[in-house]
């Protein structure tokens, strides 16, 4: 027969809204005098919301590169600015690669 152990969420989101470390959490819940299966489970917890944040704004820069390359893409096809054709042919596409590349990144952490 297993104990349930009881993960207080608010207690974790606040540690995610202050930015803390692993080690710093895992400090406070020892002063707590929490034994070793509780603190592994609060740690399992702390780590899953905040990589959850992490993905969440990861997707956000995806869908934002997504966009931008397919703007980018329009615009270079029907050419409105004769002028600016290779700004958006490569500055633009560069931008939208970086942006996408960036929240791969994020998501894949």
């Amino acid at each position: 027969m297993s104990n349930a152990i009881t993960v207080n969420a608010e207690q974790i989101q606040q540690w995610v809204a202050n930015k803390h470390e692993v080690s710093r959490v895992q400090e406070e819940l020892h002063s707590l005098g929490l034994d070793a299966e509780s603190i592994e489970a609060h740690i399992k917890e702390f780590k899953k919301a905040k990589y959850a944040k992490q993905q969440y704004k990861g997707f956000i820069f995806l869908v934002v590169g997504a966009v931008m390359g397919f703007i980018s893409c329009v615009l270079s096809m029907t050419n409105p600015f004769p002028e600016l054709y290779f700004f958006i042919l490569y500055g633009f596409t560069s931008a939208s690669v970086l942006v996408i590349c960036y929240g791969l990144y994020l998501v894949f952490e």
